[in-house]
């Protein structure tokens, strides 16, 4: 694989090259998913594998790669005959861009056509290109929802099925699916997460060396391509033999008894889901055995198979990173060796099974109180009642101190939180929205190429023109300008703007880890819905924009977990900020509409004048008609109320912690059903 970056100066790359290698040598393994920081060559490293794939057999003349050997007997191009003449080409690796089309990855068929002439007209797309081959998809965390949809269909299939108003059209699409991300921009849905067989994490070394390296042999690449190509043409016809040999030893490698109950005993001490990677790991050690020229599986490509096949299986929430125990992993195929069924499980750890600590039971944190608060920590006193919010401090003790940061509360299932109106964004699950994909509510004229057919439509507009038309026989004569497009609702994302309170009136323990309890449990619910997050905070003199908008919630997550709280409230400070970050992200993308969440209690104690300050920054995001909840944190037997005053001159809706659960909401809607 020549690329002009050497494999030791990018941390993980030498796990990337074998995991490409393996896939070439068995594609039932199912691809490579590569997470990593940016510059780290991952696309490099990638596109230099479709140098080393064997060249296939192709039917001549077969839009669709049908195998000679064994022709798709539904392909579009066919009926094949048994002695179709074969042709040899290269392996195609078939880039799938971020912004496609739907009709570029599935294809298109001719709609005017098939309407006048009743002819099947089908012009194929990227998963026929890459059928028998590989699709690849750089920043592929960034796919938009229904073309991830069409890719998990086609993977789970092994065909893609094209239906536009009665005319079906369906081909073979096996491919090997190769993925490269940027953790930092998003992560993956789970269910595509699952698709790839095995995951590579890659970050760029820190050591001089290497790095000089990298640079040496990228200038020498940029000087003569060709030339450095040739330097390198040795040790690339070296790899296509070995995978040639590998794949002809393929089949008779051997996976006993004891490696396949190694592999199973793994999957389930790590829990992950279903059988897939049992699967895969299977595939995975074979053909590592394959590679590595035995025909017997053997321990150490178990565990191998499993540090690749594994991690990004073991995710729950978007807020788990990605990872192995190996020690764990060591363990359990120790005593797993040689099949036996029952190992001693050795002695129970101190405390008994339910004695906490850090272990998988106790969950690594400390045991709390009743309440939800940490037995050694600092108890609730003044920060509820002081204005100023110092907790713990004597009157007239001077400035507020900092406290360090609170851990947040449990998560829980949010209530769904939407931008009012129809917008225009980007295709989600929050907002309502016109979107390519959702129930059809209007027809319309075709601006650019024609979408969906809105059957109904355009016979309805042909119907008035048939005699002039000079129709003389059962079918509609079908004009251009007949055509109509269906209007659709569905669902889009937004840009949810978080605006945290972390100032000293919400320094109090308890309040302050139910606050970052409920922003979590906010930044997951964006994470599902498909929303970009941004966050800002505020506190002591002024506001701090933590987390500029992107697409990774766990980026957010982490900020949050960090933010320390104390100081006065300057809440004046974090809405202008807000509107100013909203400003500028309305330039970068009109089209994705804000949702600003403020989690606050409404006070306002830092700079001049602070709450009629406060009341012109409210009143200046309402004028743009930025939608508005305000999330009420004030707790106590007192309360001043003016969260709810905050989010009137918003135009927008307070809700409180406690409402803010959807569990909540739901049992309101029993009982008012109840009370009906």
């Amino acid at each position: 694989m020549s690329t002009p970056y050497p494999f030791t100066a990018i941390v993980g790359m030498e796990d990337l090259r074998l995991a490409l290698l393996l896939n070439a040598v068995s594609p039932a393994v199912g691809g490579v998913l590569v997470r990593g920081e940016k510059g780290t060559a991952k696309s490099t490293a990638v596109r230099a594998l479709a140098a080393l794939m064997p060249r296939v057999d192709v039917v001549a003349g077969c839009r669709f790669s049908c195998d000679p050997a064994a022709p798709d007997p539904a392909c579009p191009d066919g009926p094949h005959p048994s002695a179709a003449e074969p042709a040899s080409r290269p392996a195609r690796m078939v880039e799938l861009p971020v912004g496609a089309s739907e009709d570029r990855l599935v294809g298109a068929l001719d709609i005017e056509r098939a309407l006048a002439e009743g002819v099947k007209a089908f012009e194929p797309g990227l998963l026929a290109d890459a059928h028998r081959g590989v699709l690849y998809v750089d920043e592929v965390n960034l796919l938009h929802d229904h073309l991830v949809d069409l890719l998990l269909d086609a993977a789970a299939m092994g065909a893609s099925y094209v239906e536009r108003e009665g005319v079906s059209v369906r081909h073979a699409a096996r491919f090997l699916l190769v993925g490269t991300m940027n953790p930092e921009e998003g992560e993956l849905r789970p269910q595509l997460l699952d698709r790839f067989g095995l995951t590579v994490e890659v970050r760029a070394s820190r050591e001089t060396d290497e790095r000089v390296e990298v640079v040496r042999r990228r200038l020498a690449y940029d000087e003569d391509p060709a030339a450095f190509a040739a330097e390198w043409e040795a040790e690339e016809g070296s790899l296509r033999a070995r995978i040639a040999a590998a794949r002809e030893l393929l089949p008779s490698v051997r996976l006993g008894d004891g490696s396949l109950r190694q592999i199973a005993a793994t999957c389930a001490a790590f829990e992950v889901d279903g059988m897939r990677a049992d699967i895969v790991m299977a595939r995975t050690a074979t053909a590592l055995a394959a590679w590595a020229g035995r025909t017997e599986v053997t321990d150490a490509d178990v565990r191998q198979a499993a540090l690749l096949a594994l991690p990004h299986r073991r995710r729950r929430n978007p807020f788990d990173a990605p990872g192995m125990d190996e020690d764990k992993l060591d363990e359990t195929l120790e005593q797993h060796r040689g099949g036996d069924e029952d190992p001693d499980p050795g002695p129970e750890p101190d405390g008994g099974p339910d004695g906490g600590g850090d272990g998988p039971g106790g969950g690594g944190r400390p045991p709390r109180a009743d309440d939800g608060t940490p037995p050694d920590a600092p108890s609730e006193t003044a920060a509820d009642s002081d204005p100023d919010g110092t907790p713990g401090a004597a009157p007239g003790a001077g400035a507020p101190r900092e406290q360090a940061a609170v851990p947040s509360a449990e998560p829980f299932t949010a209530r769904a939180l939407t931008v009012p109106g129809l917008g225009e964004g980007a295709a989600g699950r929050r907002s309502r929205a016109r979107t390519a994909h959702g129930r059809t509510t209007g027809a319309r004229r075709p601006r650019g190429t024609l979408g969906k057919l809105h059957l109904a439509a355009t016979v309805q507009a042909a119907a008035p023109h048939q005699r002039d038309r000079g129709r003389g026989g059962p079918g509609l004569v079908i004009r251009r300008d007949d055509l109509r497009e269906a209007v659709r609702e569905g669902r889009e994302g937004n840009l949810v703007l978080f605006v945290v309170d972390a100032s000293g009136s919400m320094a109090a323990r308890r309040r302050m880890g139910a606050v970052k309890g409920a922003v979590l449990s906010l930044l997951l619910d964006a994470y599902q819905r498909r929303d970009k997050v941004g966050l800002i905070t505020f506190r002591g003199t002024g506001a701090e924009l933590a987390l500029p908008p992107t697409s990774s919630v766990d980026a957010g997550a982490a900020r949050l977990e960090k933010l320390p709280t104390g100081g006065r409230t300057p809440l004046a400070a974090g809405l202008l900020k807000a509107h100013e970050v909203l400003r500028v992200e309305r330039l970068r993308d009109a089209a994705r509409r804000p949702l600003l969440v403020v989690v606050t209690d409404g006070r306002a104690t830092g700079g001049p004048e602070p709450l009629p300050l406060a009341s012109r920054a409210a009143r200046l995001l309402a004028a743009g008609g930025v939608a508005s909840v305000v999330v009420d944190c004030e707790t106590g037997p007192v309360r001043l109320g003016l969260a709810g005053v905050l989010a009137r001159e918003l135009r927008g809706t307070a809700v409180t912690l406690d409402e803010l659960r959807a569990d909540s909401v739901a049992a309101l809607v029993r009982d008012v059903r109840r009370a009906a």
